[in-house]
C-alpha cells in the first residue's frame, strides 16, 4: 500500500517539532512533492465558505476553522496539507452583505478538477476537511464523479483513488464539548463552537461580539429570500456571546485529535 502515513526517518521531526510551514502544499517546490510521494500518497484539502456568520461572527469563519483544523492536522501527521478553497455553496446565505457562493455545479467542477489534478500526480487519498455543511452533498457528487473521470482518462492509479469528507464540526468529541459548554444555545449557524474558533485564530474579532437577541430557531431553508425572512440577523437558534477564545483552543484541539485518528485509518484503508 503506498497511501500510508509518511514514514518517520531518523532526520524527520516529530509532530511536536514539526512546523506547519513544512506541510503546507503553496510552500514546497515541485521536486519536494514527488520525493514526497514516495513516501505517502495521502493530501488534505481544507473546504470552507465565505458567508455571513450572523451580525458578530465573521464572513470567513467556515474558511479559517477549515483551514486551521486542516493545518493542525497536517502538522501533526506529516501530510501535506493544499490552499484552502474559501468559497462553497452558500446561496442560502446571498441574503446577507458579503457572502459569496458558487453554485452547487459549478462546487462540485471545483472540487471535481482538484481531486483529479492531485490524482494525476500520484495522490490516493484526497482527505478534504470542511467547514460548512452546504458542502457535503455537492463534496460527495464530485467525488463519484472524479472516480468516473479518473477510470474513463486510464489514470495510472485510478483503482485507488478513494476521497473523504471530514467535516470538524461534526465530530463527536467537538459535539460533546458544544453541548457541555453551550446547551441548546449552541444553534445550527453561526454556532458558539465555530465563533469560538476564530476568537482563538484571530483575537480582532473579539471586538465584534456583544450580547443578542433571542434568536430565531432553526428551520426549513428555501432560498436566500426565505433565509432571510426567517433568520433576520443570520443566525440558526445560537448565541454566539457565549463563545470564548479559549473554548476555540479547546475545539482545535479536540478536532484535530479525532481527524487525525479518521486520516490515519483511511490512509492506511485497504480499500
Amino acid at each position: 500500500m503506498t497511501s500510508q502515513t509518511p514514514s518517520p526517518s531518523a532526520t524527520a521531526p516529530s509532530s511536536a517539532e514539526r512546523r506547519t510551514e513544512d506541510i503546507r502544499l503553496q510552500l514546497r517546490s515541485w521536486p519536494e512533492v514527488e520525493a514526497y510521494l514516495e513516501r505517502c500518497r495521502g493530501v488534505i484539502v481544507p473546504l470552507g465558505s465565505t458567508e455571513q456568520h450572523g451580525p458578530t461572527g465573521a464572513i470567513g469563519t467556515d474558511a479559517l476553522t477549515a483551514e486551521a483544523v486542516a493545518l493542525e492536522v497536517g502538522r501533526r501527521s506529516g501530510v501535506l496539507v493544499t490552499p484552502a478553497q474559501a468559497f462553497g455553496m452558500a446561496e442560502h446565505h446571498l441574503g446577507f452583505a458579503g457572502t459569496v457562493s458558487l453554485q452547487p455545479s459549478t462546487l462540485m467542477a471545483v472540487l471535481h478538477d482538484v481531486v483529479l489534478s492531485l490524482a494525476g500526480h500520484g495522490f490516493e487519498r484526497i482527505f478534504v476537511i470542511n467547514g460548512h455543511g452546504g458542502n457535503i452533498a455537492t463534496s460527495k457528487a464530485a467525488f463519484a464523479q472524479a472516480y468516473a473521470t479518473a477510470a474513463s482518462r486510464g489514470l495510472p492509479r485510478a483503482a485507488e483513488l478513494r476521497c473523504r469528507l471530514a467535516n470538524w464540526f461534526m465530530a463527536p468529541a467537538v459535539l460533546q464539548k458544544a453541548r457541555e459548554l453551550y446547551g441548546n444555545r449552541e444553534g445550527h449557524h453561526a454556532t458558539p463552537s465555530e465563533i469560538a474558533l476564530t476568537l482563538h485564530l484571530e483575537p480582532s474579532l473579539a471586538g465584534k461580539q456583544r450580547p443578542l437577541p433571542e434568536p430565531a430557531p432553526a428551520g426549513p431553508i428555501h432560498g436566500p429570500a426565505d433565509f432571510r425572512r426567517r433568520h433576520p440577523d443570520g443566525r440558526m437558534g445560537s448565541d454566539p456571546f457565549l463563545a470564548r477564545a479559549e473554548h476555540g483552543a479547546t475545539f482545535l484541539d479536540l478536532a484535530a485529535s479525532a481527524l487525525c485518528t479518521d486520516l490515519e485509518r483511511f490512509l492506511n484503508a485497504e480499500s
